[in-house]
């Protein structure tokens, strides 16, 4: 396929997108199936092009005068990837291209207009992110607020996480180095001791499953700032832990390595087919010290370690708004009430966890949000009705850490994000019972 054949791809998949309200991951899977001639180059570039559109959907209508999927394509090759605005409108000239842009458009692509400069534009457009969370983003990052959005909407690199049960960073890295797939040795993380990061440009089309470092169990898949907030609980030997929200075993996973297999965890989530895919990883990991406890009906499986865990964490139900660079299309389908759902399942996750701390014990709440009702606003509503807990200091807080946060070092709660940590937007909390 040729440049403005793939152009077109994507604005059709995008106007499926839009007709039908459906997910962007299943209108870019049921294309393809239906246009087998597509080669894997043509249908990785067509896939970075619709999600592209769907970073930077809200500063291409503005650039463009328009909220069509045509400006979205041209608003994110030209703004988003860089591609020259000669290539786009020759491009335009194959049979299989969308018809050429007519003047206006013409202009949005050159940037002849203060508007495709996006000058003047308010911070939800200049930050691609829902006009309606606005009033939360200027919470949380305050004047800010528009480039932390722009840095949700760019994407994300590929983050692994050396198992140091079975293998070192530096054994990891080396043994990818010599894949054939990559052009470059992976890059040691910013701050995660055992973060391996691949960027982007590589990553994306990275077949790290087929990997022997990952048969053999060596790293596991997981954004750095997952893994820091993994760090933050401050698992170490011999504890007692329970991960209420455990879902597909990531931060189990890492909790178990930090604790060198001694100890206990006990993986939970009140969803028991979340779950699934855990047994399968902590056997890959090496992982010996992990009692995966499902939901059964009619029984209460967390009864017997109410008052006797060293940490609980909650890794809570969320919007993902942290995640937007990895999944785009989720902040222009979450929606006020679904936001409210969220945050009464962090209430109930938190209400379940707070029995299981032993005295002295840590209470750790951790979601990938970067809105306050999910986070500073969740803890402090939790404290305001369970007076036993107070506030503690965040373990894995260095001074360059703390600084990129902009939080003092003995912080009890922090904000992760793609601008200030380089990773996805985690926020971490940690209470001590009286």
């Amino acid at each position: 396929m040729r440049a403005g054949a793939r152009t077109q791809a994507a604005i059709e998949i995008l106007d499926d997108i839009a007709a039908r309200k459906r997910p962007a991951a299943d209108a870019v899977r049921d294309w393809m199936l239906s246009h087998r001639f597509a080669g894997s180059k043509d249908r990785a570039e067509i896939g970075d092009i619709v999600f592209g559109a769907l970073r930077w959907k809200a500063s291409s209508a503005y650039r463009f005068g328009a909220d069509t999927s045509r400006a979205a394509v041209w608003g994110a090759q030209r703004y988003g990837f860089g591609v020259a605005a000669e290539s786009i409108v020759a491009a335009t000239a194959d049979p299989h291209a969308p018809a050429p842009p007519d003047e206006g458009e013409r202009a949005a692509l050159f940037g002849e207009t203060p508007q495709s400069r996006l000058e003047g534009a308010p911070a939800h457009v200049a930050g691609d992110y829902p006009d309606w969370l606005d009033a939360s983003m200027a919470r949380a990052f305050g004047e800010s607020r528009a480039a932390e959005g722009a840095s949700l909407a760019a994407p994300a690199p590929l983050d692994l996480r050396a198992n140091t049960l079975k293998a070192t960073r530096d054994k990891v890295i080396a043994a990818l180095a010599e894949s054939p797939r990559l052009l470059a040795p992976p890059e040691t993380a910013g701050y995660a001791p055992d973060g391996i990061r691949i960027p982007w440009s590589q990553g994306r089309t990275f077949p790290w499953a087929t990997e022997q470092a990952f048969v053999k169990g060596w790293f596991e898949v997981q954004d750095e700032g997952s893994q820091i907030a993994a760090l933050m609980a401050g698992a170490a030997p011999g504890m007692q832990v329970a991960d209420v929200c455990a879902g597909g075993g990531g931060k189990t996973l890492a909790l178990a390595a930090a604790m060198a297999n001694k100890g206990q965890i006990f993986a939970f989530d009140v969803d028991g087919r979340r779950l699934a895919p855990m047994n399968e990883r902590i056997d890959r990991a090496g992982v010996r010290n992990v009692q995966v406890r499902a939901p059964a009906k009619g029984r209460d499986v967390l009864a017997d370690l109410q008052g006797r865990m060293d940490i609980v964490l909650v890794d809570a139900p969320c919007s993902g708004s942290g995640t937007w660079r990895r999944n785009p299309d989720s902040k222009w389908r979450l929606r006020p009430n679904a936001l409210a759902t969220r945050i009464e399942e962090q209430r109930e996750a938190l209400d379940l966890a707070a029995p299981l701390v032993k005295p002295g014990g840590r209470l750790v709440y951790v979601t990938c949000s970067v809105l306050p009702e999910e986070n500073g606003d969740a803890v402090e509503a939790f404290l305001q009705r369970n007076s036993a807990f107070s506030r503690a200091p965040l373990a894995f807080l260095g001074p360059d850490l703390a600084l990129a946060c902009g939080a003092p070092v003995g912080a009890s709660q922090v904000q992760l994000s793609p601008l200030r940590t380089a990773t996805d937007g985690f926020f971490v909390a940690a209470l001590v019972r009286g």
